[in-house]
């Protein structure tokens, strides 16, 4: 699994997930039919990968949820442990780093939201 866009973006986000912090991520459902391939699933594990493609820990899945963007909840934004103080802020956020990554989302667009947590972190 890799999180947001390489360099000091992806640094973060591991260090909250290394850190406990983060224990959830959202991504375009678009995006798995793009890469051919299929939604994770409860149980399964996946290594956490930094820019260079090395482990930085092993998760494990515990909830996977096909829902709409409009629909994210507030539990699942404050999951991402990014340090969003409401859902709209989290939307913003969300917002312009898909603008930026070249798919505008709107209320409609499909999104699969993740759980996890961390099994073992590499040494």
């Amino acid at each position: 699994m890799e999180l947001g866009t390489p360099g000091g973006m992806r640094d973060r986000l591991n260090s909250l997930v290394l850190a406990g912090r983060k224990t959830a991520t959202t991504g375009l459902l678009a995006e798995y039919a793009e890469e051919a391939e299929g939604l994770e699933y409860v149980g399964e594990r996946l290594a956490l990968l930094d820019d260079d493609g090395r482990a930085v820990a092993t998760l494990e899945i515990t909830g996977v949820r096909r829902t709409s963007f409009g629909e994210v909840t507030w539990e699942h934004a404050l999951a991402e442990g990014e340090g969003d103080a409401t859902l709209e802020e989290w939307r913003d956020g969300h917002r312009r780093f898909w603008e930026r990554e070249g798919t505008p989302v709107d209320d409609s667009t499909p999104l699969v939201c993740l759980a996890f947590r961390v099994v073992a972190a590499a040494p």
